[in-house]
């Protein structure tokens, strides 16, 4: 996983409350279990006109040219909630994503964006709609900067930070500590010889 520590970009306001994870990525969109494909689908409900096709709404946001290449979104409360897909943070960081300010998230989705090398940065709702311009994401600092002066400071436990921060998933933590399970091993199946299989 690509490491994430400092984001400057512009920053896409998609400011609705509960966006679920069947409208960050439908369904019908889920074609593979790939982490790879689902950019297009991104929004697909929102993003593309009711005839069914591929045609853009000029009205939905993403399709704003202003906004291209932006890779921090902000969102209302409750982001992410519904199901636990995690094809939702899959299409985002495809598409370009690296960074969510919303007001709240789902705490599955929350995991999700560690776990895939988005930050997850919760705000309250009135810096998230003053954060409507050019962003600067500090990780270590733990800080959101915008072109204004502003300043807001957010919560990140030091394990999803670690993990942002090193481009670790789950299994490559757990490794950091090998040493430790090996020494535990060892010194557990000389108190315990019973629970471990003899090698054959």
């Amino acid at each position: 996983m690509e490491p994430v520590n400092k984001i400057h970009s512009i920053a896409v306001p998609l400011l609705r409350d509960n966006i679920d994870t069947d409208a960050i990525i439908p369904s019908r969109e889920i074609k593979a279990v790939s982490k790879t494909g689902l950019a297009d689908g991104l929004f697909a409900g929102w993003r593309y006109r009711k005839s069914g096709g591929r045609e853009p709404d000029p009205n939905f946001v993403l399709n704003d040219p202003a906004y291209q290449n932006a890779r921090i979104l902000l969102a209302g409360a409750n982001f992410g909630c519904g199901s636990s897909r995690e094809h939702a943070v899959w299409a985002l960081k495809e598409y370009g994503f690296r960074a969510i300010i919303a007001s709240s998230f789902n705490p599955i989705f929350r995991g999700n964006c560690v776990r895939n090398g988005i930050i997850p940065i919760e705000l309250d709702s009135h810096a998230v709609v003053a954060a409507q311009q050019p962003l600067s994401v500090d990780l270590p600092a733990q800080t959101v900067s915008a072109a204004s002066g502003e300043v807001w400071h957010f919560e990140l436990d030091d394990e999803s930070k670690s993990m942002l921060a090193l481009g670790l998933d789950a299994i490559d933590l757990t490794l950091l500590r090998q040493r430790d399970i090996e020494e535990f091993r060892a010194q557990d199946s000389k108190k315990r010889p019973w629970a471990y299989l003899e090698a054959s």
